[in-house]
């Protein structure tokens, strides 16, 4: 299915109010699944022009993704990426191999909102929303604790962030 046909979808879910049931279609169409997703719920919406989306639940529990009503009011790109950046915390919260450390998860979530190596299928987003995730991402490395080990770990990862935001300005 073509990304037009998708839309096309998600719109009459839109119009039928049928949020939950349109979140569903897309992680399914997108191949976002995984064992410890526990489903969609909503939560407040911030305001009409911006969004906040959250994974919920024990580490090593399944895990609610909370999305607002107005999800599907915003370019389809970024509702993409934000909801793969919340599906990669299902994962990393799953039993057996969850990140414990809060910092390493946003890191890991916000450098592949840029790269897109776990979910090569999302599609990439404006420059602006990349310079927004690319200093995101900076802001949770530097909270890993000066020269710390997780600092040291995703060094590289740091590098070619940095090199991102130079490329993008």
């Amino acid at each position: 299915m073509n990304f037009e046909q998708i839309n096309l979808h998600l719109e009459a879910y839109k119009e039928n109010d049928q949020i939950l049931d349109a979140a569903n279609y897309l992680i399914r169409s997108f191949n976002l699944e995984h064992e410890n997703f526990a489903g969609f719920c909503f939560r407040e919406e911030l305001s009409p022009n911006s969004m906040l989306l959250t994974a919920e639940g024990q580490l090593g529990q399944p895990q609610k993704v909370m999305i607002p009503r107005n999800l599907f009011d915003f370019d389809l790109n970024l509702v993409l990426n934000m909801v793969a950046h919340e599906m990669l915390h299902v994962r990393q919260k799953a039993s057996g191999n969850f990140i414990e450390d809060k910092n390493e998860r946003e890191f890991q979530a916000y450098t592949e909102m840029l790269f897109h190596r776990i979910f090569p299928q999302i599609p990439e987003v404006s420059d602006f929303h990349k310079k927004f995730f690319a200093n995101k991402a900076l802001e949770y490395y530097k909270r890993m604790g000066e020269d710390s080990d997780l600092q040291k770990k995703y060094a590289e990862q740091k590098i070619e962030v940095e090199q991102l935001i130079n490329k993008l300005s």
